[in-house]
């Protein structure tokens, strides 16, 4: 019944699309009424953000942030993002390539010697990209056996380093986690801080991402919503050690947050103009086929207007930010159980936003 009226709204919107323009009241009408069915009052929920040319137009919760305690979920409860923590680590590594002190087409055993390429050049590129053709380790079948061990990064590393090539560097796009842990234990090793202390001292601190942290289970974070499955009925979480998902997937931020680094990357605050171009790069295989993903982002489109995209998805919670360059819109939603992907309902936000007048 539930996914019936669910329908039922989407199909309202769809109609109301067919109206050039919305007004700014319709706007927020239809997103409560689309977001109030999808997130119920007494079930885990999300938060949501939109902004357009820098104004935030929307900034809502629904349902519960601990639905053991009955606390309903607000605008700045902290969430883990998961994958959107790729875009910290693309840009961390594009700061450092302007300092200098790495190169997009340094092979990746400049900074790991023994690991083991099979006689091909992997390149920062190649992570950056997800065309490294590495195995990525949450692929691995054997991955529980360390989801709950605290490992050093190298140590990460070599769980998954010896396993066989999916295909050529360059070849193919497959998107990796491995890529992005190997990223991080490079900006470790140029930068000489760990990355959680080089994302907290160079970007969130920079841009005043104070609700913003690498993702502890024994430190105390104000606000945090607690993370559920639906397995026949709701369940907490299960633990894991946050050395695992590392820098492709340990970070927490709220919608507050990370409007403010959608805002920083658009004012070029944390890179030039010139090094944010190749971030958002739609890159192309060895043999010319586009990949739609830059460094950090898939670049796709919203109703004929390009989109730089991402998702998150980590035990507990799922995440979702569009930003579309052409309007300066920019929608997040955050959610605190990964049965409810906020990922279609934030993209149908974004095509409303383009028609709003």
């Amino acid at each position: 019944m539930k996914k019936i009226y669910y329908n039922i709204i989407l199909t309202i919107v769809f109609l109301l699309q067919l109206n050039t323009t919305i007004n700014s009241q319709s706007f927020t009408a239809i997103i409560d009424s689309l977001l109030a069915e999808k997130y119920q009052h007494d079930s885990p929920g999300a938060v949501f953000l939109v902004s357009k040319k820098g104004e935030v137009i929307y900034r809502r919760a629904f349902g519960q942030a601990n639905i053991e305690l009955n606390i309903p979920m607000k605008p700045e409860n902290v969430f883990q993002i998961g994958s959107m923590t790729k875009q910290f680590t693309a840009i961390a590594v594009m700061m450092l390539v302007e300092q200098g002190k790495l190169k997009l087409d340094d092979d990746i055993t400049e900074y790991i010697p023994d690991y083991p390429t099979h006689g091909n050049k992997i390149t920062i590129h190649h992570l950056l990209t997800h065309t490294s053709g590495i195995k990525s380790f949450t692929s691995m079948k054997t991955i529980n056996n360390i989801a709950k061990k605290n490992l050093t990064p190298l140590e990460l590393i070599d769980f998954f380093k010896d396993e066989p090539m999916n295909f050529k560097p360059g070849e193919q796009f497959k998107y990796n986690n491995s890529g992005y842990a190997i990223l991080g234990y490079i900006i470790e090793s140029v930068s000489g801080k760990s990355y959680s202390e080089f994302i907290e001292q160079n970007i969130f601190q920079k841009i005043d991402m104070k609700s913003s942290t690498y993702a502890s289970h024994k430190k105390i974070v104000k606000d945090r919503a607690s993370g559920y499955h639906n397995k026949n009925g709701y369940i907490n979480n299960i633990y894991i050690s946050f050395s695992i998902p590392y820098s492709a997937g340990s970070l927490m931020s709220t919608v507050d947050d990370l409007f403010k680094w959608q805002q920083a990357i658009t004012s070029n605050i944390l890179l030039s103009d010139s090094t944010k171009k190749k971030v958002f790069t739609n890159y192309v295989l060895n043999n010319g086929e586009k990949i739609n993903y830059g460094y950090g982002w898939h670049l796709k489109d919203i109703n004929g207007e390009q989109s730089r995209e991402h998702g998150g998805d980590i035990f507990g919670f799922k995440s979702m930010g569009v930003y579309i360059p052409s309007k300066d819109i920019y929608i997040i939603g955050l959610s605190n159980c990964d049965c409810n992907s906020p990922t279609k309902v934030t993209r149908k936000i974004a095509e409303l936003a383009v028609s709003l007048n």
